[in-house]
């Protein structure tokens, strides 16, 4: 990783939008800030493209879809997205209803299994809003399960055949082949007409966390991660090209004012 002081100048000049992680990438320690809020607000002002893409459930999402300054916001590390536009939002799913149906029972049959062998584990607090997938605390609202609580119930989930990720606070287990990147991809081809390969130098990714690793992977020129990406370096295989001073939604302002300061001086 390099500091983002090293990003060329027409990366960010020539950039087209900003996808973001939400939690400790936005927020700090589970709080929104009023400076992140201010600096998502003025990014989207300026006319650039801007996605949450998260691992929270659709009902929290929908809520950001239709409040927050923002064009799409992929939830659920991309089981659901939502398209707002014109003050309308609109929401989409990775499956279909009948894929959705059949995961349900499954998912819930997991979620069941992990709580009875992992006694410290809880249900995400989130979990009654979710649609696609089951979210288990780890690091949120319970004390921190140690490592090896951890890889049980990530075990538990992949042995039912669900596909597994973690946040800083949640693990997750869902159906399917989605990811944060390919629903992005959907994303992005439904709301602006194009498609992902196609922009991938005009996009800035900005994450923390092992399920933002499709991300980092795939925007190999144009991620970046905030400070506090290093506590989970060792569970990534790409880390992101480019990291912040600061941590946190701090180091989500620190990216916002350099990428603003650049779009005012013309490229060469």
């Amino acid at each position: 990783m390099q500091p983002l002081a090293r990003v060329p100048h027409h990366l960010l000049a020539g950039a087209r939008g900003v996808l973001a992680d939400l939690d400790e990438t936005i927020t700090t320690h589970g709080r929104l800030g009023v400076r992140a809020f201010a600096a998502l607000a003025r990014l989207h002002a300026a006319g650039l493209w801007v996605l949450v893409v998260t691992g929270r459930s659709a009902g929290w999402c929908d809520h950001l879809a239709r409040t927050w300054p923002l064009d799409a916001v992929v939830a659920e590390n991309g089981g659901v997205w939502f398209a707002c536009r014109n003050g309308r939002v609109a929401k989409h799913y990775a499956a279909t209803d009948a894929e959705r149906a059949g995961q349900r029972a499954r998912l819930q049959a997991a979620l069941r299994e992990v709580l009875t062998a992992v006694p410290g584990a809880r249900a995400a607090a989130d979990q009654p809003y979710r649609e696609t997938d089951i979210a288990i605390d780890w690091n949120e609202d319970v004390p921190r399960l140690a490592d090896a609580e951890v890889e049980k119930a990530l075990a538990i989930l992949q042995a039912a055949g669900a596909r597994t990720t973690r946040s800083n606070v949640h693990l997750h287990g869902s159906f399917g082949e989605h990811d944060k990147l390919t629903t992005t991809a959907a994303a992005l081809r439904a709301r602006f007409g194009v498609e992902h390969d196609a922009v991938r130098d005009e996009l800035l990714f900005v994450g923390d966390s092992q399920n933002d690793a499709p991300m980092f992977r795939f925007f190999t020129r144009t991620s970046v991660g905030v400070a506090n990406v290093r506590d989970c370096l060792d569970r990534l295989d790409t880390p992101p090209a480019y990291v912040t001073e600061a941590e946190r939604g701090d180091g989500f302002i620190e990216l916002a004012d350099r990428l603003l300061a650049a779009r005012r001086q013309p490229l060469a």
